[in-house]
């Protein structure tokens, strides 16, 4: 029996832990670290709890070392996906029904865990899987995970407090339900929290999930479900399904019963998801909600009264950290010409002094781009730079796949504002910088805004408060997430909720109220007390 009225969550953002050399966090993760590289892993699908291997293997390979292999993971087919549909189904009842305070408390447990035991496990498997340094991994796979599954509970405990009001002779009241069907997940390999978050926020709410991750990331997101397994979630709520993303999507999105897409990922992938579900509109017994984030030509623009040493900051930071892999990453510059005479020289040095190598160097920045497919594409772009008559390589070029996917961070300066790589989503370290005559802001402001199908997130750089409206005011719609003399990247859970528009995505703010939201369908309840 529930009678109690339970009082108000508090929500703290985890701390960053500092991983100085000796400290136990560093020991642990070293440890940690060590295991995983000389241990091997068979990575099965889950389902239903029941661990399936269908013999149909990919591989898991160290992005910075791609001749070592540290797994093999099992994909779903058809019939395995059809199955997972079922004991999703058959698991929502139950589920849906399991008090809101015991499913949040499953959610609770398993951030503990990840800030505790799990965390040296959850940050090396990140490291060595996405090739993230410990400073990145340690924001995404321990921090963010963690601040995810605690301000979830929060907002789901705000989201149940809002009730309508009543009259003397009405009592009105809401009913946060679940939706009818099952959730298909599919997540992103360049950070593990997302692909936690995108499976956990519809799960708290009481749906029951179909989760594929990333093919390059399955051993990361393996260790995520299996914490949440750990934390007490009950077999069928979330259902691991790794494999192809269009055979497994083919099955998914021809089911009556999806009721709802949670997805990051490539704009061109959630299109074509978008149009299936058009296709199979007449066929479903709810419309499904369909949330995403997909990508970005995010954007620093620098006014002439910007601060130089802030400005070079969030140049190189936001450009360039995780190898520019961020969806929010800087990838495009528009900079004052009186700002670059100054900042020309000390930026292209800054950025020469960056280490690329082995992210297990305490000293390294940047380690190796996820794959093969994706260092083909950023050296093609790089190729292209150097053989226009409308760009010069300013630092950087350089790119080696002979241990690991390397790219150099690489600076292009351009004539051409509509030049290839200022327009297209590259993924990858390359900042690509046009210079404007100092009197000619306005009309920059207006160029930044029109030349991207894109609207995620991008920086303005000013001291002048008048150059800072304006450009609030003629970027509304660039970006959903507007940054003010600081990088572009780096959102963080309960303060700047995260999402973009246009092509960029639904801009469902991961990390918010916004976002439970969509997994629930509010009934009301009216009863007449006369």
């Amino acid at each position: 029996m529930n009678n109690s009225i339970i009082s108000e969550l508090n929500f703290k953002n985890e701390p960053v832990l500092k991983y100085l050399p000796k400290s136990r966090e560093r020991m642990d993760l070293e440890a940690e670290l060590y295991r995983i590289k000389n241990s091997y892993i068979d990575i099965p699908l889950i389902i239903g709890g029941k661990e399936i291997r269908t013999g149909n293997k990919g591989l898991c390979m160290i992005p910075h070392n791609h001749k070592k292999v540290i797994g093999e993971y099992h994909k779903a087919g058809k019939e395995e996906v059809e199955l997972a549909i079922n004991e999703a189904l058959k698991a929502k009842t139950k589920w849906e029904e399991m008090p809101w305070e015991h499913k949040v408390s499953i959610f609770l447990r398993a951030a503990e865990l990840a800030a505790g035991t799990w965390r040296a496990n959850l940050n090396a498997a990140t490291m060595l899987t996405q090739s993230k340094t410990y400073r990145q991994a340690e924001i995404d796979s321990a921090c963010e995970l963690i601040d995810f599954l605690r301000y979830n509970a929060y907002c789901i405990q705000q989201i149940y407090n809002e009730q309508p009001l009543s009259t003397k002779d009405v009592w009105n009241r809401i009913e946060y339900r679940p939706l009818e069907g099952f959730i298909f997940a599919v997540s992103p390999f360049n950070f593990t929290s997302i692909a936690g978050n995108l499976c956990a926020s519809p799960a708290v709410t009481g749906n029951t999930i179909l989760w594929k991750p990333a093919s390059t990331t399955v051993y990361s997101s393996y260790v995520v479900y299996k914490l949440f397994q750990e934390a007490g979630l009950p077999d069928g709520v979330i259902n691991f399904i790794p494999g192809n993303a269009g055979e497994i999507s083919d099955t998914v999105l021809s089911s009556e019963h999806l009721s709802g897409i949670h997805f990051t990922g490539s704009t061109k992938v959630f299109q074509d998801m978008w149009t299936a579900v058009g296709n199979n509109i007449t066929n479903y017994r709810t419309f499904p909600r369909i949330v995403g984030e997909t990508g970005g030509k995010n954007y620093i623009i620098a006014h002439a009264s910007a601060d130089r040493k802030s400005l070079i900051e969030g140049l190189i930071d936001g450009s360039f950290e995780f190898q520019g892999q961020k969806c929010s990453a800087a990838s495009r510059a528009y900079i004052a010409k009186s700002v670059w005479h100054e900042i020309k020289d000390t930026l292209i040095k800054k950025v020469s002094d960056i280490k690329v190598g082995d992210i297990e160097e305490i000293d390294t920045y940047m380690g190796a781009v996820i794959d093969n497919k994706s260092y083909d594409s950023i050296a093609k772009y790089i190729e292209y730079a150097k053989n226009s008559s409308d760009a010069e390589i300013l630092i950087g070029g350089e790119y080696d796949d002979r241990s690991g996917y390397f790219v150099n961070p690489t600076i292009i300066l351009t004539k051409n504002p509509n030049f290839k790589t200022m327009e297209e989503e590259i993924f990858g370290p390359i900042l690509t910088i046009f210079i404007y005559d100092d009197l000619n802001y306005s009309d920059i402001l207006k160029l930044c805004n029109n030349t991207s199908k894109y609207a995620l997130t991008g920086s303005i750089f000013a001291k002048d408060r008048y150059a800072i409206e304006e450009a609030e005011k003629e970027l509304v719609h660039s970006a959903g997430n507007f940054y003010i003399n600081v990088k572009p990247t780096g959102a963080v859970v309960s303060q700047q909720p995260f999402g973009g528009s246009r092509l960029s995505g639904t801009n469902d703010k991961a990390g918010s109220k916004f976002n439970l939201i969509r997994w629930m369908s509010p009934r009301v309840i009216k009863e007449h007390l006369i």
